[in-house]
């Protein structure tokens, strides 16, 4: 993958352990400084790494010995902190959404654009062998043309595991721009574009009660809708029906599924990198699993950072900032419409990313240094 790039780390919450356990060693990559408004949190993780600094936020972002700005703070921080490091000339790669706010998110890759640097964005799920296969199987004509697809995200909620849950009932959060990201990109990986969109919410509860950590039994405000649904029409003419809740106990639907002419397909879970992909074909009586055709295997949280970094102007990222934009205008013309009552057309539009063909975890992991 070329010279070594070093990546500085903003926002040490959860989700930075399954970064770090990727990046860490890999010898495409150096993390060379971690930042958290946490100054104690920070210290803590330099401290596990030698070589890596613990840095303010602001040092972090000017650094000399930053390329990539790894971006996982909250949702409603992205855009802040990306354009912070699009100032200093860094590029950056940040957790889902890319931004909380459409308008937001174009000012970044606008601010990128104009400064040379790149954008990236998680998920990066859909780049392992479950999305992708499923991908392959479409293509190669597996199910005829695509018809209509379901797409189905149901969960109680996170406050009943994370212990600081206030951010996913704020701006930026609720079960479409938190997990949406996932299923959106992946419609997008399986049947192209969205032209316009319909949708309905509501929001029935207006507090939840956190159910784990030092916080247990705090009751916090909902302020963003927790049901979301909705039909996204496709440039290709497929439709899809989209359901994400946190208002939900369990569910018994498929993650996804795609109707096509001469077959349908169940594809897995997309908040995972694998999972079985299964055909059932016209005419046939039982479901067929289809083995892993394409994808990044054993692929884990930061792969999208690593392909990032490796792509160049023949091969533009397959989680970039195109891409996160348009799924970003997805999710929240679904809420507008909701509001407004009205079918939205969208201003943007990405084409597929190159598919990732089967690679090998020691390929893509590579010799891993001390």
């Amino acid at each position: 993958m070329g010279d070594t790039h070093r990546i500085g780390v903003v926002g040490l919450g959860v989700i930075s352990r399954a970064y770090l356990d990727t990046l860490v060693g890999h010898p495409a990559v150096r993390v060379t400084a971690v930042a958290d408004l946490d100054a104690s949190r920070s210290a803590a993780v330099a401290a596990e790494l030698p070589g890596v600094a613990a840095l303010p936020v602001g040092e972090l972002l000017s650094s000399p010995d930053v390329d990539t700005v790894l971006n996982l703070t909250v949702p409603a921080a992205h855009a802040e902190i990306a354009l912070g490091a699009i100032a200093h000339g860094k590029s950056v790669y940040g957790e889902k959404p890319l931004a909380a706010g459409f308008s937001d998110a174009h000012a970044v890759l606008a601010a990128a654009a104009k400064a040379g640097v790149g954008v990236g964005c998680a998920p990066d799920t859909v780049l392992g062998t479950g999305i992708q296969t499923a991908r392959a199987a479409v293509e190669e004509g597996e199910i005829g043309r695509p018809l209509s697809a379901s797409a189905v995200m149901v969960t109680a909620g996170h406050e009943r595991w994370h212990p600081h849950p206030d951010f996913y009932y704020t701006t930026g959060g609720g079960p479409l721009l938190d997990m949406g990201p996932y299923y959106l990109a992946s419609l997008v990986h399986l049947l192209g574009p969205v032209r316009a969109v319909i949708g309905a919410s509501s929001r029935l509860r207006p507090e939840r009660v956190i159910g784990s950590g030092p916080r247990a039994g705090e009751r916090i405000p909902v302020e963003v809708d927790t049901h979301v649904s909705g039909v996204l029409e496709h440039a290709s003419g497929a439709l899809t029906t989209l359901t994400t809740s946190f208002d939900g106990v369990a569910t018994t639907a498929a993650p996804i599924e795609v109707h096509g002419e001469r077959g349908t397909l169940a594809v897995p879970d997309p908040n995972h990198f694998d999972g079985e992909v299964r055909l059932f074909r016209l005419g046939e009586t039982q479901w067929l699993p289809l083995p892993p055709s394409a994808g990044y295997v054993g692929g884990t949280r930061g792969v999208g950072l690593l392909d990032f970094v490796a792509a160049d102007a023949g091969r533009p990222p397959r989680a970039g900032g195109e891409l996160a934009l348009h799924v970003l205008e997805t999710m929240t013309a679904l809420l507008r419409s909701s509001a407004e009552g009205r079918r939205i057309e969208l201003t943007t539009s990405a084409e597929p990313p190159a598919p990732v063909p089967l690679t090998a975890a020691e390929k893509w992991r590579g010799p891993q240094t001390a």
